[in-house]
């Protein structure tokens, strides 16, 4: 089945097209309307006086070609079917469309249905008067053996440099010469790991598991035709020396590069950015002056995949690479230099405290944290049916980590502000997930309004509301905090009042099972079906808590 969006195939390219003119910043597209099944692109603002550029080919390339008409660009593009050539009509009448006295250049990515329809278009306008020229962009290097390498993303340089030189004025035949000059100086290659979705098509017709699982395909055709050879891996660092190496063998020259990195649809920019990484580093990294891209240029419609294209600078195809122009497509080429890295001083999260000696609080840390480890188990047995069963396991981290400093004497028991502090600090480190920066919170902020002078039970209240601030729970929830806030409210009405809370704290963690709801934490992802009957774990932990402290 045909992984898609879309209508209907037969109206495909002309939604597209519309699509692209109506979305152009510029404002300087427009479809030549002259018949339905001549699909062709042109300048809005175009006025013949200088050299004319018309590519074109199959669509399913997207932005390509449409993506680069305008100025200093393309002056038109001819869109054929989905990976088939435009007619020879549709490349006669835009020729006809957009030709002046100065004359028109054709170029054409070198594959047989685009060689033979725009060659054809070519000699037609000429019995009509028309000055044309045909160049065509050969720049695959991945079959050395073909006498016929096929034009793929470098087309894209073609188009910019050509373009370039009609934007200046210069003649019909220095246009076809720089464009000549650009594809000689010019080698792509490109991999993928899987073949391109075609619209409407079955799997069948695709050929979607030719590439096994763990391999990529060296020289993959931009229409999914086969490659030169399968590399058995998805490493990156690798993949891109393999392909900046048939590179090197290709391009003599010792002088400086343009490198366009061109997605081939499919690659996500996290992907992409990380090829462009390894190209920086890679055996061009001394030649490489300027970056196109990372970017989609030239696809393969959603084909898994990604190429590069390598041109030779000298100083005339530097200036027509580095030039302004008005196109959808085109992305800027970026100066290569060293990253840039900005010194900054590396905060910490740890709490400089002095240990110190309380007894009491000592005895109370140990058994809140004894029984929090104790409870491990069970916690987890209970959270494996309303949660993901690690609650008990999160909970014991963070308490054995908060015990170990507790038994070597490093804990200021004597000072709760900073006693909080390094809880805070301690739990945002050793316990997973969001426990334990909620926990961390919570110990934060307490510790905060004890050293303005809170009393413990106001403090704890206060490190309760910023962690449902940020948490986004509240009571009624079906979280820890239905046991936890009236346990707290117990102690704030009455100092000490540990039989209170302790109270409080079970009657929270018993009304949680009868909660249809959560909605907050990973329960809140259950039916009512799921939770009926099974009190939160956190809740439980809390409960447990409060019924240790009372004995």
């Amino acid at each position: 089945m045909s992984t898609f969006f879309m209508n209907d195939r037969n109206d495909l390219i002309n939604d597209v097209i519309e699509g692209a003119i109506l979305t152009s910043p510029f404002k300087n597209l427009a479809k030549l309307d002259v018949d339905a099944a001549i699909r062709v692109v042109v300048r809005k603002d175009w006025d013949k006086n200088n050299v004319a550029l018309i590519s074109g080919g199959g669509s399913g390339h997207e932005p390509a070609h449409v993506g680069f008409v305008g100025k200093g660009m393309l002056t038109a593009a001819v869109c054929g079917d989905l990976f088939a050539s435009p007619s020879v009509d549709a490349v006669l009448n835009a020729i006809v469309a957009v030709t002046g006295d100065a004359g028109c250049l054709l170029i054409v990515k070198n594959y047989t249905g685009d060689r033979l329809n725009f060659g054809l278009a070519a000699e037609k306008a000429k019995q009509l008067g028309y000055k044309v020229e045909l160049v065509m962009v050969s720049d695959d290097i991945a079959l050395p053996d073909n006498k016929q390498p096929r034009g793929i993303a470098g087309t894209v340089l073609v188009h910019k440099i050509a373009g370039y030189a009609a934007e200046q004025g210069q003649s019909l035949a220095e246009v076809t010469a720089l464009a000549e000059k650009a594809i000689k100086a010019t080698a792509s290659i490109g991999v993928a790991m899987s073949v391109c979705n075609l619209p409407g098509g079955d799997d069948e017709e695709q050929d979607a598991d030719r590439i096994d699982a763990g391999h990529v395909e060296l020289g993959l055709g931009i229409h999914g035709e086969p490659g030169v050879s399968v590399i058995k891996t998805h490493n990156t660092q690798k993949i891109v020396k393999t392909l900046v190496e048939k590179l090197q063998q290709e391009i003599k020259s010792k002088g400086k590069l343009a490198l366009l990195i061109n997605n081939l649809g499919g690659a996500s920019q996290l992907e992409m950015s990380q090829i462009t990484k390894e190209l920086v580093y890679s055996e061009l990294q001394g030649t490489i002056r300027y970056l196109i891209g990372p970017g989609v240029l030239v696809s393969a419609l959603d084909m898994k995949g990604f190429s590069l294209s390598a041109i030779v600078l000298d100083k005339e195809i530097e200036t027509a690479l580095l030039a302004d122009v008005e196109a959808t497509g085109w992305h800027r080429a970026v100066k290569l230099e060293k990253l840039p890295l900005q010194k900054a001083k590396k905060m910490t999260r740890k709490a400089k405290v002095k240990p110190s000696a309380n007894v009491e609080v000592g005895k109370r840390v140990k058994v809140i944290t004894e029984t929090l480890i104790s409870l491990e188990s069970e916690l987890n047995k209970l959270d494996a049916k309303v949660g993901d069963g690690d609650t008990g396991s999160t909970f014991a981290s963070g308490a054995k980590a908060i015990l170990d400093l507790h038994q070597a004497n490093e804990l200021p028991l004597n000072d709760l502000s900073a006693l909080f502090a390094v809880v805070g600090d301690r739990l945002a480190t050793v316990m997973g997930g969001s426990s334990g920066v909620l926990m961390s919170i919570f110990f934060t902020a307490a510790g905060q309004k004890v050293s303005e002078g809170g009393t413990l039970a106001q403090s704890l209240l206060f490190g309760l509301q910023r962690m449902k601030h940020y948490g986004g729970a509240d009571l009624g929830d079906r979280t820890l905090i239905d046991a936890l806030q009236p346990a707290l409210e117990a102690l704030d009405n009455q100092a000490d009042d540990i039989k209170g809370a302790a109270a409080a704290a079970a009657k929270g963690a018993k009304a949680t099972s009868c909660m249809k709801k959560a909605n907050a934490g990973r329960s809140s992802y259950l039916n009512s079906e799921s939770l009926s009957g099974v009190k939160d774990p956190g809740a439980v932990a809390i409960e447990n808590v409060f019924a240790a402290l009372l004995k």
